[in-house]
């Protein structure tokens, strides 16, 4: 469950955390699509070091760390995918012809799978980076001041505020069972399954009876009574926001730039120099 510590909002004083979560947004957009169109090694290990300034800036390095790590399940199994399905289907990857027969063959699939999963954990990073830095209320007046109807801009800021809740309550859970003498780490792949019910059964039960909170409370302030609303505060761009949208800008037509015209080397191709 430590990946949701990557979505849980931290406050701490800082630059990045004062920051318009629109400019935010767009700056984790850019990574996304710059993520999205490299897939080399070496260009999305680049990738993965730009959030890093942001994370020590905001001092929330420990959850972000915490966020990577319970990403690493899906981190190797992506990566396991990306080399098994690539061993068995080689002629999918430039350059292999099958069989798989050569060590630079299988450096080429390793190497495939290591950028596919990393590009992975660019994601994750850069997600986390965003969430921990930014509180619901900010994000959902910025979704407000951006056009969006205020019904979907409540429902997703009360999935932001309720996912790490209910993550936290399923590691309650989990601990709770295992002190009774619940073991979920036994037994085969079905035991292991069987063994989560106990675990599902009493979240489930507890998030419909968070739901029934949550309407009754909405009810009991007339929520869409009036469709006109208004806000205590009013998001303005500053400096330091009109710097992050020209780099995140510059950025984004360096890579383009470089996609476009520029051959990036593969670390099996620096290797055989």
């Amino acid at each position: 469950m430590s990946v949701f510590e990557g979505f849980k909002f931290r406050k701490v004083s800082s630059v990045v955390h004062d920051l318009d979560p629109r400019i935010k947004f767009f700056f984790v957009s850019v990574l996304f699509v710059m993520a999205i169109l490299f897939t080399k090694l070496l260009a999305l290990t680049v990738l993965f070091f730009i959030p890093l300034p942001f994370v020590f800036m905001a001092k929330v390095n420990r959850q972000w760390l915490r966020s990577l790590r319970g990403a690493a399940f899906l981190a190797i199994f992506i990566f396991a995918t990306n080399f098994i399905f690539g061993y068995f289907s080689p002629a999918s990857f430039q350059g292999i012809t099958p069989p798989v027969d050569t060590l630079v063959e299988y450096l080429v699939l390793l190497e495939r799978a290591a950028a596919m999963t990393l590009r992975f954990v660019v994601l994750i990073a850069s997600f986390s980076v965003f969430f921990l830095t930014t509180s619901p209320d900010h994000l959902g007046l910025a979704l407000q001041q951006s056009r969006i109807p205020y019904e979907f801009c409540f429902a997703f800021t009360t999935a932001v505020r309720f996912v790490p809740v209910l993550a936290d309550e399923a590691q309650t859970i989990m601990d709770a069972q295992k002190a009774r003498g619940l073991e979920l780490e036994r037994g085969n792949l079905l035991k292991r399954v069987k063994n989560y019910i106990p675990i599902l059964i009493p979240l489930i039960v507890n998030a419909i009876r968070r739901s029934l909170e949550l309407a009754e409370s909405m009810e009991s302030r007339a929520w869409g009574a009036s469709e006109k609303r208004t806000n205590l505060y009013e998001l303005k761009l500053k400096r330091a926001d009109y710097i992050l949208v020209l780099i995140s800008v510059l950025m984004l037509l360096l890579a383009v730039y470089v996609w476009l015209y520029v051959s990036i080397p593969s670390l099996t191709t620096l290797l055989s120099l």
